[in-house]
């Protein structure tokens, strides 16, 4: 396997928390030098983010931040410093890509901001990842991923139909838009190559989370439908859940949408006789009598394993999946053949498993090269090797204060 893809390529990453992270993780795991400026002032809320390790707080320990973060350079600057922004500009210069995830105006009260910067390198490329983007009557609303889950229409449809709306755990939105990301500073960056010029990329976290639900806003355009929380059920699809299974918290997802699978499912439940029923013989049948049906195929799978529910109706044709606990993932002999976890050792928390990338290139590496940094581990080197700052020169400032 060849070299990194993106070897060549400096992000200077002002983010923080979880949209900008992840979108620079996905650069920085195919070989870009990511460069995380932080302050020991106002750290990222992800590093006080639990769980920690041994259940011992720290701005090193969290878990969550560990997982975002692997294969990023830490930098520790005091924006706030008078030299600051100056160290801040001189670090640009030395970059090919700027971003961020503030509210809009933040950058720019710092004198960070894209027209400012270009000056500083005119081909710079800037990526503003906000929530719900530099324009427009609401650009400015404050909030995190999990308010803009619900602005976005995610928590509106999820949960069950007698029920309040169930925040889903953690930021969708904030899942939802780094490949989008990533996606616009390599295209900005082939861009750059053919022409010389860079540019600003504004990318709003809701419209890009919004694409997710485009099936039920289309059903919304033909039909006047809107969509609601529906617990496990589908409007088009019976038997449609998650049944359990023997054992504690065992459970099988099953979903059968046509009459074809239909049969199929009551071939390996052994015909039994309520399978015959005439309620039953139609899919609108089915939906109308679900209830019913849902608690006759739990009253089977309550009797098999979940693994072997699955791999029965996988055999026949059946769409079928153990509903798993993250032990389970470890275990899994799919991921472990693509070696989806990566062991990392970190300065602090020792050695751990990594959640790997989705995809694996042909010809170029993606993979663990180094832990998350621990807060400011990597001031000296970037200051020294990236920006050839003198030993003395870094210092003086770092008696100063301007390093925290």
């Amino acid at each position: 396997m060849g070299d990194v893809a993106l070897e060549n390529v400096v992000i200077v990453n002002f983010g923080w928390v979880l949209a900008a992270p992840i979108t620079s993780k996905y650069l920085a795991d195919l070989g870009a030098k990511v460069i995380r400026v932080e302050s020991v002032h106002r750290p990222d809320p992800l590093r006080t983010s639990t769980p920690y390790k041994d259940n011992i707080p720290g701005v090193n320990r969290s878990a969550y931040h560990t997982l975002y973060n692997a294969n990023n350079y830490s930098m520790a600057l005091n924006l706030k410093h008078p030299k600051g922004i100056n160290i801040a500009k001189r670090l640009i210069d030395k970059s090919d890509v700027v971003m961020e995830n503030f509210t809009p105006g933040s950058m720019k009260r710092l004198g960070l901001s894209y027209e400012e910067i270009k000056e500083i390198k005119p081909d710079i490329i800037m990526i503003s990842l906000s929530m719900q983007g530099q324009t427009g009557p609401y650009s400015r609303h404050l909030g995190f991923g999990n308010q803009l889950t619900g602005l976005s229409g995610f928590t509106h449809i999820t949960g069950w139909p007698d029920r309040s709306p169930v925040q889903p755990y953690a930021g969708v939105t904030d899942a939802c838009t780094p490949s989008l990301g990533a996606a616009a500073v390599i295209a900005a960056l082939l861009y750059r190559r053919s022409t010389g010029k860079g540019q600003y990329l504004d990318l709003s976290q809701n419209e890009g989370s919004i694409h997710y639900l485009a099936p039920l806003m289309l059903d919304y355009f033909t039909s006047g439908r809107i969509a609601s929380r529906s617990g496990n059920r589908c409007d088009h699809a019976a038997p449609h859940a998650a049944y359990p299974c023997q054992g504690d918290d065992e459970w099988c997802a099953i979903a059968i949408f046509n009459d074809q699978e239909w049969e199929a499912f009551c071939h390996v439940l052994g015909n039994p006789e309520w399978t015959q029923k005439a309620e039953f013989s139609t899919l609108l049948g089915r939906k109308k009598n679900e209830e019913e049906l849902n608690a006759l195929t739990a009253g089977w799978t309550g009797k098999h394993s979940a693994e072997e529910v699955m791999h029965l109706m996988q055999a026949a044709g059946v769409a079928a999946g153990v509903v798993k606990a993250p032990a389970d993932l470890l275990e899994d002999p799919q991921l472990d053949h693509r070696k989806h976890f990566w062991n990392i050792k970190h300065s602090e928390l020792g050695d751990y498993l990594h959640l790997g990338q989705s995809f694996q290139l042909s010809q170029t590496q993606v993979e663990g090269r180094m832990a998350a940094p621990i807060l400011g581990e990597h001031t000296e080197y970037v200051c020294t090797k990236i920006m050839n700052m003198s030993d003395s020169e870094f210092m003086e400032l770092l008696q100063e204060g301007v390093f925290e």
